[in-house]
This record gives C-alpha cells, sequence and structure tokens, in this order.
C-alpha cells in the first residue's frame, strides 16, 4: 500500500488548574477559536472546541503524524500564553495537567458535537468531576480518584 489513510476522532478533555472558574463567557469563545486554530495550524481538524467557566472539550478529527499527547501539550502551552498575553485573568493562568482522550466512530460525530456544544445545559445537572468520571467509567479506564484533580 503506498498511501496512508486514517479516520481518527478523539474527544480531550482537560481543566483549569485547580478547576477554577477563570474561562469567562466575555473571552471564552476567543480562546475556544484560538485552540481551534493551534489545532489546525498542526494539520489537524477541529470539529468543535468549547468548555464552560473550569474546564474545556476539543473534538478532533486526528491525523496519526502527531500524536494526542503532542497535540494537547501544544494547545495548552499555546493557549496559556495567549490568554497570559491578553491579560484575560488577573493572575497567572493554567491548565491542569494531564488529560482526558477518548475515541469515537464517524457515526458517534454528530453526537458529540452537540454534547460539547451544550456543554453549559450539561453542567447545570452534573459537576466537571461527575463528567469526568463518568467519561472514565463509561470507557472503561482504570483510575485512581485522588490522581485525578489537582
Amino acid at each position: 500500500m503506498t498511501g496512508t489513510f486514517s479516520q481518527i476522532y478523539i474527544q480531550c478533555v482537560f481543566a483549569v488548574k485547580g478547576r477554577q472558574n477563570l474561562l469567562q463567557k466575555s473571552w471564552s469563545d476567543e480562546v475556544f477559536k484560538y485552540i481551534a486554530g493551534i489545532i489546525k495550524a498542526k494539520n489537524q481538524k477541529p470539529i468543535i472546541v468549547n468548555g464552560v467557566a473550569d474546564h474545556v472539550h476539543l473534538f478532533i478529527g486526528l491525523n496519526p503524524s502527531v500524536s494526542v499527547s503532542e497535540l494537547v501539550r501544544d494547545v495548552k502551552n499555546n493557549s496559556t500564553n495567549f490568554i497570559n498575553e491578553q491579560k484575560f485573568v488577573i493572575d497567572k493562568f493554567a491548565w491542569q495537567e494531564g488529560y482526558g482522550a477518548f475515541s469515537y466512530a464517524h457515526s458517534q460525530i454528530d453526537q458529540v458535537y452537540q454534547y460539547i456544544l451544550n456543554q453549559e445545559e450539561h453542567h447545570h445537572k452534573k459537576t466537571f468531576k461527575e463528567e469526568y468520571i463518568a467519561f472514565l467509567k463509561k470507557f472503561d479506564i482504570k483510575y485512581g480518584e485522588k490522581y485525578l484533580f489537582d
């Protein structure tokens, strides 16, 4: 076979350091667009980037030329710098270490897109911690609760 062909859909989730409610509506859309630009610059496909005050979800069509960990590292580093340069927060902004990455089939794209689009609605019913633990259980990922959050 002479070419490389892939179809990989990944949802990445990560929190503001200390799960602080720092992502404000007045500027978070600008940050989400900036993150989508970082993803595009890495030759990846940002399907949707959205979140609420304490965390963000990225849904990506992943080209395997870049690892998930590399991509998330670059997104976190560059978006942190952007937030701090724009002085969106009084103190220094930072993301929490670590992230969750969950894979989906092509047939699930719309469902995941809608879920991420409606983050505010979801978090009227469930906290980020409850949501994140539910993802870990749904995807049968073993975890120690003391290692989940800062």
